[in-house]
């Protein structure tokens, strides 16, 4: 059974990208973890010398009281989406949020992670910073960002970005393995620039191997790299983005901010992002 994992600060970013990780667990026939960081303050224990274990037993608590009352609200949208089935099980983790996500894909074999994004929280700064940025292109497993204003629907076809590097064809296994079980398209795109490296020779031996799997090819010659991409999402009615993670920043290149930002106001659709090594 896959497991997948969810960070949640019961924002409403959160609570729709939780619809979006209920349906996907449907889908891969998965479990979910919830997991809910939080930040203690540092407080100079020579000003508090009395009470400074009090103030962050106070703290704990009060995180923990307000866990243990959001998780039935989503559990009720569960059963509201007839998905009360779909085992839950949850995790309250102290500290850096990208430190906690790393160290719970370590130790509960986590396959996937479901996380929701906007520019209204202070969330943003996790996908867009620069530090953080990085770090996350060092999360080796799929990572799927919902907009808050993508709202779930039924998954119909599925976008893939590639630059056919033979690295790349896991990541596209991987993505067709998901539209079969939801009976979804896959649509591969690639931006064929002025100085492009990749031969006709090997377009063709991508589309032979992958012949007999739900998937279409299109090649398309332009140096606008993003709009190319922007221009497929729109007129080849993409439901989900698959883009490729390389050794650079999660959002530098094709994912710099003005650009994401631009496509979730746009399309407001999900991007799986899958990190190349």
């Amino acid at each position: 059974m896959k497991r997948i994992l969810f960070p949640t600060d019961f924002s409403e970013v959160a609570t729709n990208a939780f619809v979006h990780a209920l349906e996907f667990a449907k889908i891969v026939q998965g479990e979910l973890i919830l997991l809910h960081t939080f930040e203690l303050p540092v407080f100079d224990n020579q000003f508090f010398p009395e009470n400074y274990a009090v103030i962050y037993d106070s703290l704990e608590l009060s995180q923990f009281t307000m866990f243990k009352e959001e998780i039935p609200k989503l559990r009720a949208i569960a059963e509201e989406r007839n998905l009360d089935e779909i085992k839950i099980s949850h995790r309250l983790m102290d500290g850096d949020l990208l430190f906690n996500i790393k160290r719970s894909i370590k130790e509960d074999k986590i396959d996937f992670v479901v996380m929701g994004t906007s520019g209204a929280t202070g969330w943003e700064s996790f996908f867009l910073g620069t530090n953080t940025g990085s770090a996350i292109a060092k999360i080796d497993v799929p990572m799927l960002c919902v907009p808050v204003d993508a709202k779930f629907k039924q998954v119909e076809t599925i976008g893939f970005t590639t630059r056919f590097r033979p690295k790349d064809k896991k990541a596209l296994k991987t993505v067709l393995d998901i539209a079969k079980k939801t009976k979804a398209k896959v649509k591969c795109l690639y931006v064929k620039t002025s100085d492009s490296d990749v031969s006709e020779d090997t377009i063709e031996k991508w589309e032979t191997e992958f012949m007999q799997e739900p998937i279409e090819f299109f090649v398309t010659n332009s140096d606008e790299v993003k709009e190319t991409i922007l221009d497929f999402i729109l007129y080849k009615e993409i439901d989900v983005l698959t883009m490729l993670t390389y050794k650079r920043g999660f959002f530098e290149g094709l994912f710099k901010p003005s650009f994401t930002k631009k496509m979730a106001t746009n399309f407001d659709i999900p991007i799986l992002a899958i990190h190349i090594d």
